[in-house]
C-alpha cells in the first residue's frame, strides 16, 4: 500500500523559557521580554524499518531536548541583524538599537545566527540543528513548530532529500 507515514512529538518538556524583543525594522522593535517556547517535531516517510518504525524516538527526543535546553534561561539576542549593534567587553554584552542600550552579563546571553528572534526563524534554526544532529537517512522530511502562546505558532517544514 502507497502512503507515507508522518509522526508528531510534542512532548510537553519540549520547552524554553527565554528573554528577547522581536524587531520590526531599523526604528521600531518590541520591549524585551519573556515566552515559554513550546516545541513539536514531526516526521514523514514511507519506509519503515524492519521492526515497524520510522525513526528512533529516543533519538528525536533526546535532539529535541538539547536543542531547547541550549536556549532555555537566557535572553537571545540576533547575531546576524542589521539594525543591531552588539559589542562583547568586561563580560558583558551590550546591545544598541534605536536609542536603546542593553547590558547584559554575557553568561546570560545565547547570540544566535539569525536576523531576528522571530517564531518564524527560531522554527527554521532549530529545523536546521535537528536535521544536523539525527539520522535522517530513513525519513524524507521534517516539520518542526514552535508556539510562543496559545494559539500563536509557526511551522518550518521541509524535505531532507533531493
Amino acid at each position: 500500500m502507497e502512503g507515507t507515514y508522518t509522526l508528531e512529538l510534542a512532548k510537553e518538556d519540549f520547552k524554553f523559557s527565554c528573554a528577547h524583543f522581536t524587531l520590526f525594522g531599523a526604528e521600531e522593535a518590541e520591549l524585551l521580554h519573556g515566552h515559554n517556547y513550546q516545541v513539536a517535531v514531526e516526521v514523514v516517510g514511507r519506509q519503515l524499518d524492519e521492526e515497524g518504525m520510522l525513526v528512533s524516538f529516543v533519538e528525536i527526543k533526546n535532539a529535541v531536548r538539547a536543542a531547547c535546553r541550549r536556549l532555555d534561561s537566557l535572553t537571545l539576542i540576533p547575531a546576524h541583524s542589521r539594525h543591531l549593534e552588539i559589542a562583547e567587553s568586561d563580560g558583558g554584552i551590550e546591545v544598541r538599537f534605536a536609542g536603546r542600550r542593553y547590558v547584559f552579563p554575557e553568561q546570560d546571553v545565547l547570540l544566535l545566527p539569525v536576523a531576528n528572534t522571530s517564531v518564524e526563524l527560531f522554527a527554521r534554526m532549530l529545523w536546521q540543528e535537528l536535521v544536523a544532529s539525527v539520522q535522517t537517512r530513513s525519513f524524507e522530511a521534517l516539520g518542526v513548530r514552535v508556539a510562543e502562546t496559545a494559539g500563536q505558532s509557526c511551522w518550518f517544514r521541509a524535505p531532507l532529500h533531493g
